[in-house]
């Protein structure tokens, strides 16, 4: 329920990063003291909203846990009493950072700065046409084109700015054109709850058609048929998409045909395509099985039918080529192999043939298939690497990068008749890249770089990586970066450090144009690539989750000291950010050892876990048992209860901080940092910052504008410089 943030949190900013606005070039002057020379509403902070108190009891396992704050839940989102307490802890934020106004406006004009105001993505070739999107000038969403060649006249298929007009929140989820390239179905979501409508539009006439399926994932596919389009459903309560659906066109959604149903409250259900088309693909999965069931594309009234039953510990995933599948797996190989399945015996494990053997010390993460060639994504050592495999003569090869730590991944590649390849590429210093990659000769070509700004140069900003060794004797990677000029490694540079750590999610290296804003005023900044990811293969995703999450918490604790003995950060300016699952993390180590850091920032964050876990009826839970833990079961419960935030909080001095949420998150519900927030300011004992802002529009991603998101990430950095002594 929580992953999802990582889009914003750790990457999502890298989305049309461009700047006219000079960065700095001269070293700032080291503040001597820990507060900047603006002073805050002192006197507006004692006048913090103070929540009223319902006691509300729940036991179970013989243990009776009383939660005053229970009454801030209100699934539909209307009680006034609610909805007025978070107004005010608004209007709080407010008050107290009323001198601070001028630093977060000056913040947001250099965060939007650097976005491109007209700017377009590299086109992508499908079916006969090379699709991309574009903004332009002030325009907070992209337009959807199309062109049957490169130089010709785009034609245009959806107009965000238009269709969200009158909307506050306003998201297209997913656009498919049909095989004959006559019709696009797109889902909206208008209320950031990630529950869609999908409508269907006549490219060649403009006209809508009368078909209107709502409640769905957002995701559509479509039949070679023209006629029928496929769509995932949601439960309205709990979130998750269990329903695959068959429309056709001209009938009503009442008598689509279902599919398939996913009884399994753990599982995860989502739709694709295969590149050749011929295959639909019904995805499942939790965090310990997935898998695939197969749909006709040419056949779509036809059945379906299971590629391998689902066992427990066993995960796949499949790429067809021919009358063949590329299955990435775990079966009997913990880092992932590759094997290759006929098309005609793919549920017989032993008529499989293996491609790429499974090396213990070795994680493969991804792979990517076209007719000559197999690029597989590993890691070896928390290192990435893409090796291309020739599948004609059976030679590899090690794609060189220009930046010793780095990310990359494959996207836009569509064809399967190809010798290209594109990559996304990014480091901490280089800002994200388009690349294609002649697979034959290993040429390659930036197709785009993102603009930062006029001034911006890599050469300013230097990566290193380093190893802290955790309270257990794991070591513990972390990638680091800062601006030359401004970095002694005395002690003295104050401290940015993030991390995510849940879902085996793998927060790579790469650049991120917000924190040029932290780095030219002298912040290292830290990614702590702790337990809970898969930053270091499978094993380092065991030892974060279920019962062993703690070490996740540990880890980042330990990194913050292991980076302080080794002077990267000056130990009294030392700040934290998290979200999602990462505002877990958040609201774990202030519990643990709040003394370490300045101030912490925590957005949405999933903070109260035992009694979200308890409850089937709140959206996601049931597909999180397999990564927090059941609480029916008395050994998961206490643990979770162990170091569920929200639980843990005690009478005692909280560092600085600042929380976030939005109205309609549909992964974090609001009333978790609601709860959080009171709670903290009820029990703890010094005068240091609370600050609890909600975006009464927006859910789990934030603002879905491109400029107005930045609002959030100057109100948390005026906060953190305000705290480090660093003024503007």
């Amino acid at each position: 329920m929580k992953y999802v943030w990582i889009a914003l949190a750790a990457g999502g900013l890298l989305s049309g990063c461009s700047a006219d606005s000079e960065v700095a070039k001269t070293p700032m002057e080291k503040p001597q003291s820990t507060a900047s020379s603006v002073v805050l509403n002192t006197q507006a902070q004692a006048q913090a909203p103070v929540a009223k108190k319902v006691p509300y009891e729940m036991t179970a396992h013989g243990v009776t846990r009383t939660d005053n704050y229970y009454w801030m839940r209100d699934d539909s989102r209307t009680d006034e009493a609610i909805l007025g307490h978070l107004e005010k802890e608004n209007d709080y934020v407010e008050t107290v950072l009323a001198p601070l106004k001028e630093t977060r406006e000056k913040l947001y004009e250099e965060l939007v700065a650097r976005i491109e105001k007209d700017d377009s993505t590299v086109p992508a070739f499908s079916n006969g046409y090379w699709y991309y999107t574009s903004f332009s000038g002030e325009n907070e969403y992209p337009i959807y084109l199309r062109k049957p060649s490169l130089d010709a006249q785009p034609e245009v298929l959806l107009n965000a700015n238009v269709m969200s007009e009158g909307h506050e929140y306003f998201s297209i989820g997913d656009y498919e054109v049909s095989t004959n390239n006559n019709l696009i179905a797109y889902s909206v979501d208008t209320l950031s709850r990630r529950i869609y409508t999908i409508n269907i539009k006549n490219l060649k006439t403009g006209e809508m058609l009368a078909d209107e399926l709502e409640g769905t994932s957002g995701q559509v596919v479509w039949a070679n048929d023209n006629q029928h389009l496929f769509y995932v459903k949601k439960d309205p309560q709990t979130l998750l998409g269990y329903q695959v659906y068959r429309h056709k066109l001209g009938s009503q959604q009442s008598e689509d045909v279902l599919m398939y149903e996913e009884t399994d409250p753990t599982f995860y259900t989502f739709i694709g395509k295969s590149k050749d088309h011929e295959d639909i693909y019904i995805y499942h999965s939790n965090t310990d099985k997935k898998g695939v069931t197969l749909i006709d594309a040419n056949e779509p009234t036809s059945g379906t039918n299971v590629f391998l039953p689902l066992q427990d510990g066993q995960e796949y995933s499949v790429e067809k080529l021919g009358n063949a599948y590329f299955v990435l797996t775990n079966i009997d190989a913990k880092n992932f192999k590759v094997m290759k399945a006929p098309a005609d015996a793919t549920d017989d494990v032993s008529k499989w043939e293996e491609v790429v053997a499974h090396r213990p010390d070795v994680f493969v993460q991804d792979i990517e298939v076209m007719n000559n060639h197999l690029v597989v994504k590993e890691k070896e050592n928390g290192m990435l690497r893409l090796v291309v495999h020739n599948l004609t003569t059976g030679e590899q090869k090690v794609l060189p990068t220009q930046d010793p730590i780095y990310g990359a991944f494959f996207t836009g590649n569509t064809q399967i008749d190809t010798n290209k390849l594109r990559l996304y590429y990014s480091s901490l210093t280089t800002p994200a890249s388009i690349i294609d990659v002649n697979l034959d000769t290993f040429e390659t070509e930036v197709m785009k770089q993102t603009k930062v700004s006029e001034t911006f140069s890599s050469a300013d900003y230097a990566s290193e990586r380093v190893m802290i060794e955790a309270r257990d004797g794991t070591e513990v990677p972390v990638s680091l970066v800062y601006r030359k000029s401004q970095f002694k490694k005395d002690g003295t540079n104050p401290l940015y450090q993030y991390a995510y750590g849940s879902y085996g999610a793998t927060i790579d290296p790469t650049f991120r144009s917000s924190w040029i804003s932290l780095l030219d005023r002298g912040f290292v900044v830290a990614i702590a690539h702790i337990r809970g990811g898969q930053m270091m293969g499978r094993e380092w995703y065991e030892d974060g989750k279920m019962d062993n999450k703690v070490n996740t918490f540990t880890d980042f604790i330990d990194v913050t000291k292991g980076l302080v003995a080794k002077n990267y950060a000056d130990e009294s300016r030392v700040f934290a950010m998290g979200g999602s699952a990462g505002g877990l993390l958040m609201g774990a180590i202030v519990n643990m050892e709040p003394e370490l850091y300045r101030g912490v920032s925590a957005h949405v964050p999933f903070v109260d876990v035992v009694t979200t876990m308890s409850d089937a009826s709140i959206p996601l839970t049931t597909g999180e048992y397999t990564e927090w833990g059941n609480p029916a079961n008395k050994a998961e419960f206490e643990y979770m209860l162990s170091y569920s935030p929200y639980d843990q909080v005690e009478a005692k001095a909280y560092p600085n901080m600042l929380v976030t949420t939005g109205l309609h998150d549909s992964q974090v519900q609001y009333f978790e940092p609601m709860k959080w927030v009171a709670k903290l300011r009820e029990m703890k004992t010094d005068d240091n910052l609370l600050l609890f802002k909600t975006d009464m529009e927006a859910g789990h991603g934030g603002a879905s504008g491109r400029f107005k998101r930045f609002e959030s990430t100057a109100l948390e950095y005026a906060f953190v410089l305000h705290l480090a002594g660093v003024s503007l």
